[in-house]
């Protein structure tokens, strides 16, 4: 697998340090005690635009020539790679285009367009969105970033993985969400390097378990309508991320849908930060015990904490 290279991840370190924040790593007593494990949680609801995406669309942005720059850049996303790239591309001064699906959050609808960007709308369809994004790159001219497929999108991901790693040292298990497959690419070329024995593992909604069917059958499974309160892992593996996951990954992990929302709201009221249910996805295998944790150090990448909270607050004078 040479698609990607630890020396990319640690590059694109260097490249979007003046941007990205380094983010905090937090611990839970009750979690521990739940699972029997150590936890230590690298918080990205607390990165940039609300999620690790902003790395990546920061480093994609940031490896672009001059002439690319100037033509500008366009995607599609759910949400937070829309957030992520809209303001990446309004740090280096350049244009933004972005497709997201007709359901996707009002909240991150709202941000992508408060950072910038234009917004398209599109079925939420793998389809529909490859359709309509090539439609506005035809009319925009822009560079295409791939939300997750992109390996400089995904060497920026796996910086968070540097960071936590750098900060705890050893750890013995590594739970990561998984939609497209963008960060759990990232932290398998980072992980793998830095801790050749630990084992990482990703989790994914059962609403949404395309990466586990990809990988039992050997064949990438794009074409199905998502059904998953974890809106930011709607989307299918790419073709790269594919390869990398079927090469280094130890385990998926498929999660009810009946477990996400618990798990969140366990978060918002043991640890007093606010997670979207995308992150949720990570922890729900240790409070169920899907995942053995018991007597290990165990990391989880907190992947984004971009919830609509207007509904809980309907009412409210």
């Amino acid at each position: 697998m040479s698609l990607l290279s630890f020396e990319d991840v640690l590059a694109a370190r260097d490249r979007i340090a003046p941007f990205a924040r380094r983010t905090p790593v937090l611990t839970c007593s009750t979690i521990d005690a739940a699972c029997g494990g150590r936890v230590a949680f690298k918080c990205e609801n607390f990165q940039r635009t609300g999620s690790f995406k902003f790395r990546g669309a920061t480093n994609a942005v940031g490896s672009l020539s001059s002439e690319e720059r100037a033509r500008g850049v366009y995607a599609h996303s759910s949400g937070n790679h829309a957030q992520a790239l809209a303001l990446a591309a309004k740090l280096h001064g350049i244009p933004a285009h972005v497709v997201m699906p007709e359901d996707s959050s009002p909240v991150k609808v709202e941000a992508t367009r408060g950072y910038g960007a234009r917004v398209a709308f599109c079925p939420p369809t793998d389809e529909g969105r490859r359709e309509v994004a090539a439609r506005v790159g035809e009319e925009t001219g822009g560079v295409f970033v791939h939300p997750h497929d992109d390996p400089r999108v995904i060497a920026g991901q796996g910086t968070a993985s540097c960071e936590l790693i750098e900060e705890v040292g050893d750890l013995d298990l590594i739970l990561v969400p998984v939609g497209g497959g963008g960060l759990l690419s990232g932290t398998l070329v980072a992980a793998k390097h830095l801790l050749p024995g630990v084992r990482v593992v990703g989790c994914e909604p059962a609403g949404a378990n395309d990466a586990f069917r990809s990988l039992e059958a050997g064949r990438r499974i794009t074409e199905f309508v998502p059904v998953t309160i974890a809106d930011g892992l709607r989307t299918p593996l790419g073709e790269n991320t594919f390869e990398i996951l079927r090469a280094l990954v130890d385990e998926i992990v498929v999660v009810p849908e009946g477990e996400i929302l618990p798990s969140m709201r366990f978060v918002w009221e043991r640890m007093k930060i606010l997670v979207e249910p995308s992150s949720a996805v990570a922890v729900a295998p240790l409070l169920s015990g899907r995942v053995g944790a018991s007597g290990r150090r165990v990391g989880v990448i907190v992947s984004g904490g971009n919830v609509d909270l207007r509904s809980a607050f309907e009412g409210e004078s």
